[in-house]
């Protein structure tokens, strides 16, 4: 088995090179997913939550809402470090389950969106990271989502900055590219990943 880290700046196109990778063949493990289903009504997550914030963070029909409950933790630290501390291990425990069903030579990707910022890159077996120049992730951002401008260079300055993403790859996927050139060049990254992932099922 092969653990790949997959991350990139919010309108970098992570999204996209991850659906590409699920159609050459990868497990994919999304952490944001998996994020939403351990605060889902009915689970353990969301009473922790509940207990840690009261029931204002509780929508009308018993699920979490979530900006409300980002209004409360993004703008205070302690209380960011409370829900991270809440969640995180659930996402970790529930990703290290989906991995362990994982096939012996499958090549298991794991979207990250905050890999960098989170210090996690010693996890995976190596990380990919998909690039795109700021003003291409601005226009996405505002052409393709219906940001402001203004929320987008918000969004953009508090993520890793391009360098910081950089350093940690092993693996750097262009997408300031034609849909085209972006999947021969994700079909190019993984006929690596899979032969490095059959590699190691060989000598284990």
């Amino acid at each position: 088995m092969l653990t790949v880290g997959l991350t990139g700046g919010i309108g970098a196109g992570k999204s996209e090179v991850s659906r590409l990778l699920v159609e050459c063949g990868a497990v994919l493990i999304d952490a944001d997913r998996i994020a939403r289903e351990v605060v889902a009504p009915g689970t353990p997550g969301l009473a922790a939550v509940v207990e840690a914030f009261g029931d204002e963070v509780l929508a009308e029909d018993g699920s979490l809402d979530r900006p409300k409950l980002g209004s409360i933790v993004f703008s205070n630290p302690d209380k960011l470090a409370l829900l991270n501390g809440i969640v995180h291990p659930l996402v970790g425990a529930r990703s290290r389950e989906l991995e362990d069903a994982a096939p012996a030579d499958a090549v298991v990707v794991h979207d990250v969106p905050l890999l960098s910022e989170n210090g996690l890159a010693s996890l995976y077996d190596l990380v990919i990271v998909v690039d795109a120049a700021p003003e291409t992730q601005l226009d996405r951002l505002v052409r393709l989502r219906g940001m402001t401008e203004d929320d987008a260079r918000a969004r953009m300055a508090a993520q890793a900055t391009r360098e910081e993403r950089r350093t940690i790859a092993d693996i750097v996927i262009d997408n300031d590219v034609p849909l085209p050139e972006l999947r021969r060049r994700v079909h190019e990254v993984w006929e690596d990943l899979a032969g490095r992932a059959r590699d190691r099922a060989g000598s284990s």
